[in-house]
């Protein structure tokens, strides 16, 4: 009953695309954490949240305005030793994204790795690279999650095209709340913040078979608990 409240009874054909949107968040990242050789399990295991935008097309940040769109899920509780929260629509704005792996569409998958960034993200527009430190993340079930990079960065970027998969940096980009999409998807206006951290907002229904999996997948924090600390 609470489900049916909180999300739209019926989705209209305006409404669909975002659930379709979080349909295709769940495909990707389910595709990718089933190949041991593309983005580590450890590394997953200590992230505090996840961003996945499915299918961004390059033409789409040749003109002034344009964008990619998904959706971001963290872990709850007050340390991020909770099950997977409801997500948050997210928008991922050009600047100097970057498709080197060729293809005309790019699946993006950003680990977001401290609190802080997790935070930042929800509230307000964020630079990659100048608000917030980005790497291009390492992959392969042999990758040290220990390095300096995966140490320092407070973002771990992901990308996929035609099958091909690769850490990518995607710094001068800048990722935001979709605030119309929250609204779309939960039939009000609530905050990027409040359905991820309050605990209050289930999960739609489009996005149970993503947080199932996740929850599944990745139930445990293994982060440093210093690290959890703001």
């Amino acid at each position: 009953m609470a489900l049916a409240m909180i999300a739209p009874p019926l989705w209209s054909q305006e409404d669909r695309k975002e659930a379709d949107r979080l349909d295709n968040c769940g495909t990707v990242i389910k595709e990718i954490m089933d190949i041991p050789d593309d983005i580590p399990q450890d590394l997953i295991d200590k992230a505090e949240c996840l961003i996945i935008y499915p299918s961004v097309l390059k033409a789409a940040f040749l003109v002034g305005g344009s964008y990619g769109r998904g959706a971001m899920t963290c872990r709850t509780g007050e340390h991020y030793t909770g099950p997977w929260s409801a997500p948050s629509m997210m928008a991922l704005e050009g600047g100097s994204i970057g498709f080197q792996i060729g293809g005309q569409a790019t699946d993006f998958v950003l680990l977001v790795m401290n609190p802080r960034g997790a935070h930042s993200m929800l509230k307000s527009k964020v630079k990659l690279g100048a608000d917030a430190s980005v790497a291009g993340g390492p992959k392969g079930r042999t990758a040290n999650a220990s390095t300096d990079v995966t140490l320092r960065a407070e973002v771990l970027s992901y990308s996929r095209a035609r099958g091909l998969f690769a850490g990518i940096s995607l710094e001068g980009s800048t990722v935001r709340p979709d605030h119309d999409a929250n609204e779309r998807v939960y039939g009000r206006k609530l905050e990027a913040e409040d359905i991820i951290f309050k605990g209050a907002v289930p999960v739609p229904p489009p996005a149970q078979k993503m947080i199932a999996y996740l929850n599944r997948k990745s139930p445990k924090n293994l982060s440093d608990p210093n690290s959890l600390k703001e």
